[in-house]
């Protein structure tokens, strides 16, 4: 079973994404990501259309990385937090 999803993801030229022992661990990151963002700017929104969707989430990821603090970068923003340890 797990070698036909393996080779319909070679067919249709899909990479798994897997740490080096074959743990999904590598896509935490994203998950949670993903998660905070249904969570902030998906739920009880509809989208009428592809482009609307798209220019949402192309606002949100511009949002979090340079506006939206977080406690455990000493409430700063992804972006700040970056150039302070670039300063440092």
């Amino acid at each position: 079973m797990v070698l036909a999803y393996v080779h319909t993801l070679q067919k249709n030229r899909i990479l798994q994404s897997m740490s080096r022992k074959g743990n999904c661990h590598d896509n935490s990151i994203m998950e949670n990501f993903f998660r905070i963002m249904i969570q902030e700017m998906y739920y009880r929104v509809f989208y009428y259309s592809y482009d609307e969707l798209k220019e949402s989430i192309e606002k949100y990821i511009k949002y979090y990385n340079e506006q939206r603090i977080k406690e455990k970068l000493g409430w700063m923003s992804h972006v700040e937090y970056r150039l302070c340890l670039l300063a440092a």
